[in-house]
């Protein structure tokens, strides 16, 4: 028998491999470096992961083609279901803004890799700008970053198992095998 859980006010999500499928346009801007993308971190803070391959964070960011990404299926029709949503993410806040806008999409607060001095995020300045505690809200993310954000608060983390990075991985926890089955797993209409 599932355990009932309140629904969480607050559905917090990670943008890059969560939202959309964007591993291959995160890698393409190593490559115009000449970084070999065996060497990347998929779910590093932008920032840290520029330092350690020894690239220019702006060089990346201009090399970074913000027309590439698309939503996972199902993912717009999801957030349409979700009363309130917000993003975190590590990535560097100018892509996320042209993607957010190209997209059509208006979370009520993004905090992007600039928002945690450009080390890897953390959802405690979320949930204290939102006036929130970690049973307001719930995390779905595709990395262990994520996974660690909801743990450091003690909130619910769900994986987008829509991508088929988490799907390979096989993690623990609760892995939701397409974006429709969230609304029901939190217990949203």
């Amino acid at each position: 028998m599932p355990i009932s859980r309140p629904s969480p006010r607050v559905v917090v999500f990670d943008f890059d491999g969560t939202l959309v499928d964007s591993d291959e346009a995160l890698l393409e801007p190593f490559d115009m470096l000449g970084i070999d993308r065996s060497r990347v971190v998929m779910g590093s803070a932008v920032a840290e992961e520029c330092e350690s391959l020894g690239v220019s964070m702006d060089a990346y960011v201009d090399a970074y083609d913000t027309d590439s990404v698309k939503p996972f299926a199902g993912v717009e029709e999801m957030l349409s279901g979700i009363p309130r949503w917000t993003i975190l993410s590590n990535k560097h806040p100018r892509p996320a803004m042209a993607e957010l806008a190209r997209l059509g999409w208006a979370p009520e607060v993004v905090m992007c890799a600039d928002a945690f001095d450009w080390a890897h995020k953390s959802l405690v300045p979320m949930l204290e700008r939102m006036g929130l505690d970690a049973s307001d809200v719930a995390m779905v993310g595709d990395s262990g970053g994520d996974l660690r954000c909801a743990q450091e608060v003690g909130c619910r983390f769900l994986w987008a198992g829509w991508n088929p990075r988490v799907r390979d991985a096989d993690p623990e926890g609760e892995v939701l095998d397409e974006p429709a089955q969230l609304l029901s797993a939190l217990g949203l209409p």
